[in-house]
């Protein structure tokens, strides 16, 4: 199992974000998130990816509690065990495609020039190596994103809204490209407002008010089975 949460619940003061999420995702699964702004699924992401802490319950990664762990410990299990996608680029401006994708590896280990190549390449971007961002369409920077996601080998994708700032035809790029890694191997959970993005994955979890009040799994097709079972809010 790549991720396990437990019991988990997040506060902050009187508002109550999070309320006993129980969650597994085993390898190789892809997990989408779906609710309302404000139901607590970015909340839940930042979570998972060690970005913030719960008030309360257990979050298990790749076999570690990060609730256990010191900021420097999940600095480290983000750099080693976590790839991350954010709807904002957060490319580095002055820095090409190739060099924002080694920027992860130096965080990481040894920057390998070669090995930045491959991840372009893998994306499609073997060609646009030396674009700066600003010359980059917005398709092609979340591609750049990917790949520098992917450098360091993770063990889990999180995505964060990761066609939010696309047009419909470059976030059906992105999305085919997340869905042929997942065909890899690659584990991904991934938060969206879209159904459409969401019809992708293996298994849809719905948040609202910080609950899970719904979970089923897809048939191969876009219709949830008739597993799908509702929670309590």
């Amino acid at each position: 199992m790549v991720l396990e949460l437990q019991k988990v619940c997040k506060s902050y003061g009187s508002l109550h974000a999070l309320k006993d999420i129980d969650m597994r995702v085993n390898p190789g699964e892809w997990v989408s998130i779906m609710g309302s702004s404000g139901s607590g699924k970015t909340t839940l992401l930042n979570i998972i990816g060690g970005l913030d802490r719960p008030t309360s319950g257990r979050v298990i990664l790749d076999g570690a509690d990060l609730s256990s762990l010191s900021q420097r410990q999940l600095t480290e299990v983000r750099r080693d065990k976590i790839g991350l996608i954010f709807q904002q680029f957060h490319l580095i401006p002055h820095l090409t495609a190739l060099e924002n994708v080694m920027v992860a590896q130096y965080y990481h280990s040894m920057p390998d020039e070669n090995e930045a190549r491959e991840a372009l390449a893998r994306v499609g971007l073997a060609g646009r190596a030396h674009h700066f961002p600003s010359q980059l369409s917005g398709g092609e920077q979340q591609r750049v994103c990917v790949a520098r996601a992917l450098i360091n080998y993770p063990a889990l994708i999180l995505a964060d809204e990761p066609t939010g700032n696309l047009d419909s035809q470059h976030g059906a790029e992105v999305m085919a490209l997340l869905k042929q890694l997942n065909k890899e191997g690659t584990t991904v959970v991934m938060v969206t407002h879209s159904r459409t993005d969401a019809g992708h994955a293996r298994r849809v979890i719905n948040l609202l008010d910080g609950h899970v009040v719904a979970e089923g799994l897809k048939t191969d097709g876009e219709v949830v089975s008739a597993n799908f079972k509702a929670h309590a809010a």
